[in-house]
């Protein structure tokens, strides 16, 4: 790593991951050890008016910062999954700019906009912002992940593939933005400038903004880290959910990883634990700078474990381990911390081709600063798509499915497309509908 001119905070981060794995320290939260998170703050509470005015002096204090070093590659892309396109051409990135370019104009602020790239994704984005000039140098914006070694899971030595080097090194998982964050001395440079305040979410996640109430909220909390979550539901049910650990009364947040195979049904209960991560986080940097100073240049984040093969394209090459961290994670880190229930509009990434077959219909719009969001008439309810996965999987496949146009989901509860089907802008679908098959 030392070789390679990785950080020493990365170093320090991935040392402890790999004691760790080395100790089988398994990480497991059972459900004894902890209590469903209650009596939480609302969004609708805190912004009864579903927002406020932008206050400037907040803003030329804040940054946001997008996640975007995922290639989205379970959707057959080889590129900047933030480089896809959503409507008219525009991109998720194109629309991010959008958003930071339109809080500036109308408040004369100068919002610190920033992107944490991967090693993967690094050069096609910062291409692509060339388009913006107004943003400035590409490279100003870049924060870029760490890469860590992949471990031979049989001697639990870095792993070596002479057929391609490049993958030896795996990227740790979107917890690595705080040793990223410190490791290259931004962390101190945005304190320095006078920066306080951040807001780190998803690129893929379009109804993540920096909205003006809450960071007015987050302000006058003065809480060092909050965590926006929102509802499970049924389709949530197999994902983490946060909770309260009853050892020290710290919000945890306990991915199903950690659980226990014999607590796993009370994990999937969405009545008993009623919240999950949207991965939309504030945090205050100078109680990150803090917290990271106390804890020996890291934050003590619980390790995932990813088993896999040092080739994901061929199962048979050595299997290995990736260590990754999750930053949801570091609310446990950190003293009155706190979580905020907000509405699932802030909550739509695109994992699959099927939301991105509702994100490229009549159900959502896309507003004048870049946001996408759901129409009226869908009543804060977006439309749930089931496509074929043999053959909508990849992007490439509806692309071609939607040559003949973007099909009408405004007033469909639940689509469902069994085998082949070629949209065209003419369909509308209403209600629940079953496609072939």
């Amino acid at each position: 790593m030392e070789s390679a001119d990785v950080s020493q905070a990365a170093i320090v981060a991935f040392e402890r991951a790999f004691h760790l794995l080395a100790a089988n320290e398994s990480g497991l939260m059972p459900e004894t050890e902890i209590r469903p998170a209650e009596d939480l703050p609302r969004y609708d509470d805190i912004c009864p008016s579903g927002g406020g005015a932008a206050d400037a002096g907040l803003l030329d204090r804040a940054v946001m910062l997008k996640l975007n070093g995922g290639l989205g590659t379970g959707m057959g892309l080889e590129k900047a999954k933030s480089l896809l396109a959503v409507r008219d051409g525009q991109t998720f990135l194109d629309l991010i700019v959008r958003q930071v370019l339109f809080a500036r104009r109308v408040t004369g602020s100068h919002l610190r906009f920033l992107l944490l790239n991967s090693f993967s994704t690094s050069q096609d984005t910062l291409e692509h912002l060339a388009r913006y000039p107004e943003l400035g140098d590409p490279l100003a914006l870049e924060l870029l992940q760490n890469k860590v070694p992949k471990i031979d899971a049989a001697s639990l030595a870095p792993v070596e593939w002479p057929a391609d080097p490049e993958m030896e090194w795996c990227p740790p998982g979107h917890g690595d933005l705080y040793p990223a964050i410190l490791g290259t001395g931004l962390l101190r440079r945005l304190l320095d400038e006078g920066y306080l305040y951040l807001f780190v979410s998803n690129s893929d996640n379009l109804g993540a903004t920096l909205d003006p109430a809450l960071l007015r909220w987050f302000a006058d909390s003065e809480k060092p880290f909050v965590m926006e979550v929102t509802a499970r539901t049924a389709a949530d049910r197999k994902g983490g959910h946060l909770a309260v650990r009853s050892a020290d009364g710290r919000l945890v947040l306990r991915e199903s990883a950690q659980c226990p195979e014999e607590d796993m049904e009370v994990f999937q209960d969405i009545t008993r634990h009623r919240y999950f991560n949207t991965n939309n986080l504030w945090l205050r940097l100078d109680h990150l700078a803090e917290a990271l100073e106390k804890n020996g240049g890291l934050l003590p984040l619980p390790v995932i474990r990813n088993r896999k093969t040092v080739d994901p394209r061929d199962k048979k090459s050595p299997a290995v381990y990736q260590l990754e961290t999750a930053m949801g994670a570091a609310i446990e880190c950190f003293d009155h911390a706190g979580a905020l229930v907000v509405p699932r509009s802030r909550f739509a990434p695109v994992k699959t081709t099927s939301d991105l077959l509702a994100l490229r219909s009549d159900a959502y719009q896309i507003t004048e600063d870049g946001r996408a969001v759901l129409a009226p008439e869908r009543g804060g309810i977006p439309p749930e798509i089931v496509l074929d996965s043999d053959h909508f999987k990849l992007v490439d496949q509806l692309d071609a499915a939607l040559a003949g146009g973007v099909p009408s989901l405004l007033h469909c509860r639940r689509l469902e497309v069994r085998g082949p089907h070629a949209f065209s802008s003419g369909e509308r679908f209403a209600g629940d509908q079953v496609i072939g098959g």
